[in-house]
C-alpha cells in the first residue's frame, strides 16, 4: 500500500480548500484556515486535522497505526 502525503483540507467555516503535505513524524492538531484564519482543531476522537476535514487521513492511520504508535501524540 503506498500511503498518500497530500490531503486537501476543507475549512468547515467558509468551505475554503487547500492541498497540503501531512508530516510523517508528527500529528497536526492546528491548522489556520488562509481565507478566513479560523483555526481548525481535530474533533473528537480524531487524532488531526487531516483526519478531521481532509480528504486523505493521516500517515499513521493509513498505515492502520493509532497516532500514539508512531510516536506523534
Amino acid at each position: 500500500m503506498t500511503i498518500q502525503l497530500k490531503s486537501e483540507i476543507t475549512c468547515p467555516n467558509c468551505g475554503h480548500k487547500k492541498v497540503e503535505d501531512m508530516p510523517t513524524d508528527a500529528c497536526q492538531f492546528f491548522y489556520e484556515c488562509d481565507k478566513c484564519k479560523t483555526v481548525l482543531k481535530p474533533k473528537e476522537g480524531d487524532c488531526c486535522v487531516y483526519c478531521s476535514y481532509g480528504t486523505v487521513s493521516c500517515p499513521s492511520i493509513q498505515e492502520n497505526k493509532s497516532c500514539n504508535d508512531s510516536g506523534c501524540c
